[in-house]
């Protein structure tokens, strides 16, 4: 075993085996990146207060504190040792398992093939082009998932979920107070399960998309750009059922007292410029031509072209546009 005890701006360079990392730190940031490379390379840019405890055994390298145990990491409250920081950045092959556990710090992933693991108390996360299976608990820290392909799954309190481009098979997403925006671009059938308790949901589908959709919220309001989903409901429970394509996928969302949002990629993400995700060339979102309802059973009237929704006392209805930037739906 190779062990080293950093205190003050070093590179390391490793030319033995890595196919396990573990990080632990407090405040500052993380960057790992994944590469075709067989060695690892670690540098440490910057760091204040006790020493970051570095090791290289059977495989497995570790950037750690040693009073800060992954093990009940999430409720970890010794403030005295908050009083820290550091700056890593860590190249490893794209095949490595990754353990990342981050108080107050920021931390990028990118590149990984293989399984990851984050956990953060109150420290952002970026995922990005991940392939491996991906599993991240927040307390209050946010997580944002870009081209991700391997499955997902995220539980918080209070942080939010943000996915761009998610191409996996399975989403599964838990939170109390946390919003969701959830943007799918599968190349196969994909199971979503969405629940918040307070937190609002938006999901964007494509067109064609293929799945068995159940939406469900207490209190809030909700709203679907597809015409074969039908909205039930006026006043207190709504929800939000249909197949769209052949059903293989599934989509579950459900939410006490937030909204939920069913939105469709707008025309100008189609690469072959043909109305894009809409049906036939230009045809409104949920309207039909003639005297369609737009399959909606009950609720006030449609709010215009594209919009499917049902309200309840003094809420405002989502956006049908497609748009996603805001979370207030």
């Amino acid at each position: 075993m190779s062990e080293w005890s950093v205190a003050e701006p070093r590179k390391l360079t490793f030319d033995a085996p890595v196919s396990d990392l573990r990080v632990r730190i407090v405040n500052g940031t993380v960057n790992v990146v994944g590469t075709d490379e067989g060695s690892a390379r670690l540098e440490i840019s910057d760091i204040e207060g006790p020493p970051l405890v570095v090791t290289h055994r059977d495989g497995t390298l570790s950037v750690v504190y040693d009073d800060l145990p992954w093990k009940g990491f999430l409720k970890w409250l010794d403030r005295k040792g908050w009083k820290r920081s550091a700056v890593v950045s860590l190249a490893v092959p794209s095949g490595t398992r990754v353990e990342v556990g981050v108080v107050g710090a920021g931390a990028v992933v990118s590149g990984i093939d293989g399984a990851s693991v984050v956990k953060g108390v109150t420290g952002d996360t970026t995922l990005v082009g991940l392939s491996g299976p991906v599993r991240a608990d927040t307390v209050s820290g946010n997580l944002e998932a870009q081209a991700v392909t391997g499955d997902l799954r995220f539980n918080s309190v209070s942080g939010d979920l943000t996915v761009v481009e998610g191409a996996g098979s399975a989403v599964r997403a838990d939170t109390v107070s946390g919003s969701m925006i959830i943007d799918l671009d599968p190349d196969g059938p994909t199971d979503v399960r969405l629940t918040s308790v307070s937190g609002e949901i938006a999901i964007r589908l494509p067109h064609p998309a293929d799945a068995e959709v159940e939406a469900n919220t207490a209190s809030g309001t909700v709203s679907s750009a597809f015409e074969d989903l039908r909205v039930h409901g006026q006043w207190g429970a709504h929800k939000i059922t249909g197949r769209l394509g052949a059903g293989n996928g599934r989509l579950r969302a459900t939410t006490v007292s937030g909204s939920i949002a069913l939105l469709r990629r707008p025309p100008g993400e189609d690469e072959d410029g043909d109305g894009g995700f809409g049906h036939g060339d230009g045809d409104t979102v949920n309207g039909r031509d003639g005297d369609g309802d737009g399959g909606q059973e009950s609720g006030p009237p449609v709010a215009g072209p594209g919009d499917n929704s049902v309200s309840g006392p003094g809420s405002a209805d989502a956006p049908a546009d497609g748009s996603t930037d805001k979370k207030v739906l």
